[in-house]
């Protein structure tokens, strides 16, 4: 057995103590970091060849290891911009310069240009669904995310393109001649619409019974008293058992006109009856005018939905989620956040609720998942591992005295 290896081995003791007390003195400090996860040293041992009957003193060795896959617990609060994944999968973020990493640590709030942003200055990523559009889902790359923005929604109009109805008309009116408008009518109502640039534009609807079971509706113009091109059709209704007063089955279902200074519009009348009571239209018509955004809503499955101040509800991103097939072996970066390498695997993308994601819980925060009591323990462990292999290397320090000492 040599002195010197009873040292080196004394030293290498030291050290690997020393990266334990690293890490859990880097698992104290960060012990109320949001979405933070423990790290924890784990010792191997290193043995050298011996012959019989020599011992040669071997070394240890650490690997750092990061309980990634561990949840924290959840904390609830009065921020709507405040996200946890319930369940498995990361936010995806992305740095000043683009580069992007997962994260669990989702305190976002909106910056000066209406970014979402975490506490460590990452911006969070996901698709664009504004105007009913569908995300398109690299599943295995950041392909189509986008930073997610609260306010570009602020002050931009959108156009009237439908209106769903539902309405009776009195079977007991008089029959009347056609077609509807200003000077004959039976009924008449009106819905308001929006133009391309945010107007009111309120349409006008007239409607008459022609004849027995028959009804003409026309649409008109209100600013102008004019009829709009393709707004009058008429409509029969079934009265027999089977039909029970709704559209015959030959009967249109719709009317299409253009908005004055707006869109294509479809008013759906496919529910429209004539049954024993008066007369009664409701429409619920898509569109609005311009407004500001007054508050932020996102649902578990990650929609973003902007609240305008004069109450429109408008979808604008749906967050990203993403995974990899070993989150353990990730690789931790600055900022509280992961990056994928050759052990953990490639980054699978996708939506919360599906393929195995989590969902997400908007107004709560996940904790860090380091305990306190274990790190002070493994403080204790660490502080006495070292104490012990610095008195074998003081020993064998002393012995190797011992040795030079002979020859004086």
């Amino acid at each position: 057995m040599s002195l010197y290896g009873v040292m080196r081995t004394g030293v290498s003791g030291m050290n690997a103590q020393s990266n334990k007390l690293s890490t859990v003195s880097d698992n104290i400090a960060n012990v109320n970091t949001t979405g933070y996860k423990r790290a924890s040293t784990e010792f191997s041992s290193l043995i050298l060849k011996s012959g019989s009957g020599n011992y040669d003193s071997g070394a240890v060795e650490t690997t750092v290891r990061y309980a990634i896959s561990d949840a924290g617990n959840y904390q609830f609060t009065t921020s709507a911009t405040d996200l946890a994944v319930q369940g498995n999968g990361f936010f995806v973020v992305q740095d000043p310069n683009g580069n992007s990493f997962l994260t669990r640590a989702g305190a976002f709030v909106p910056d000066s240009t209406g970014n979402l942003v975490n506490s460590a200055g990452f911006q969070l990523m996901g698709y664009n669904i504004a105007n009913g559009a569908t995300p398109t889902v690299a599943a295995n790359g950041f392909g189509g995310l986008q930073v997610i923005n609260v306010n570009q929604l602020a002050l931009q109009a959108a156009p009237s393109t439908k209106a769903t109805v539902a309405a009776n008309l009195d079977p007991s009116a008089a029959i009347i001649a056609g077609p509807p408008g200003p000077g004959a009518y039976t009924s008449k109502t009106s819905v308001v619409t929006y133009d391309n640039i945010g107007n009111a534009v309120t349409v006008d609807v007239y409607a008459a019974k022609t004849a027995a079971n028959t009804w003409q509706i026309q649409l008109y113009d209100s600013s102008t008293g004019t009829a709009l091109a393709g707004g009058l059709n008429t409509f029969t209704f079934d009265v027999t058992a089977a039909g029970k007063g709704k559209l015959a089955a030959a009967s249109p279902t719709s009317l299409t006109v253009t908005i004055p200074g707006g869109s294509s519009f479809n008013m759906d009348l496919s529910a429209m009856t004539q049954v024993a009571s008066s007369f009664d239209f409701k429409a619920t018509v898509d569109g609005n005018a311009p407004s500001a955004v007054e508050k932020v809503n996102i649902n578990d499955k990650g929609v973003v939905t902007a609240v305008l101040k004069n109450g429109t509800e408008l979808p604008s991103f749906q967050i990203a989620l993403a995974t990899v097939p070993s989150p353990d072996h990730l690789t931790p970066e600055v900022g509280n956040v992961y990056s994928p390498n050759l052990d953990s695997g490639n980054v699978q993308v996708g939506l919360a609720g599906q393929g195995g994601l989590g969902t997400i819980q908007s107004g709560a925060l996940e904790d860090s998942n380091v305990d306190l009591a274990d790190e002070l323990t493994s403080m204790i462990e660490a502080q006495r591992g070292f104490t012990a292999n610095s008195k074998s290397f003081q020993t064998g320090a002393d012995l190797l005295d011992v040795v030079v000492n002979l020859k004086r």
